[in-house]
């Protein structure tokens, strides 16, 4: 079941969902809308598993900033977003897909537990030029069904930056 706009302000004022800073005006009839912060990295190589990925660092001005395509870029959400309670799922928005971006390529579902910054996995199929603080993408939020078990925090949900794969890191069987 996904909460609609009601709820999930009811259940931010109960403090079971994290949505920090919120603003009434972003929230939608079943979502909330999130910004996009001003800092990005760019994925040069992704090499393969033994290999660090090699990323350069961008921030957006407020004149903007052209993403090229064939190009990924991550980025963050300017809020903290979390719930022990209910799970978030993070998808773009209809008006950003029309112009090309493709937001959330694989990683739109998180998981039961604390609040934090979202990793945005970026590309898009022709120039666009983005903002600092530009209203990106929306986030739902969905009651599970059966025994809620919050397992200690994954690595990539501690991170308020945006954070490229650490594949390279995981021992290999």
């Amino acid at each position: 079941m996904i909460l609609t706009a009601k709820d999930i302000e009811k259940e931010v004022k109960k403090g079971n969902i994290t949505i920090d800073p919120f603003d009434k005006k972003c929230l939608k009839p079943n979502s909330y809308i999130y910004h996009l912060a001003p800092k990005l990295i760019q994925i040069l190589d992704v090499g393969d598993k033994r290999k660090k990925v090699k990323t350069k660092e961008l921030v957006i001005k407020e004149r903007g900033l052209i993403l090229e395509p064939n190009k990924l870029y991550l980025g963050t959400t300017v809020e903290m977003i979390g719930s022990k309670k209910f799970v978030t799922s993070l998808i773009g928005r209809n008006k950003i897909g029309k112009l090309g971006m493709f937001l959330q390529i694989t990683a739109d579902l998180g998981q039961l537990g604390d609040a934090h910054k979202w990793t945005l996995e970026i590309k898009v199929v022709q120039r666009l030029r983005i903002y600092p603080n530009m209203e990106i993408g929306q986030v739902t939020f969905w009651l599970p069904k059966g025994e809620i078990d919050i397992q200690e925090t994954e690595f990539y949900a501690k991170q308020n930056e945006p954070y490229p794969s650490q594949l390279y890191n995981e021992k290999t069987k």
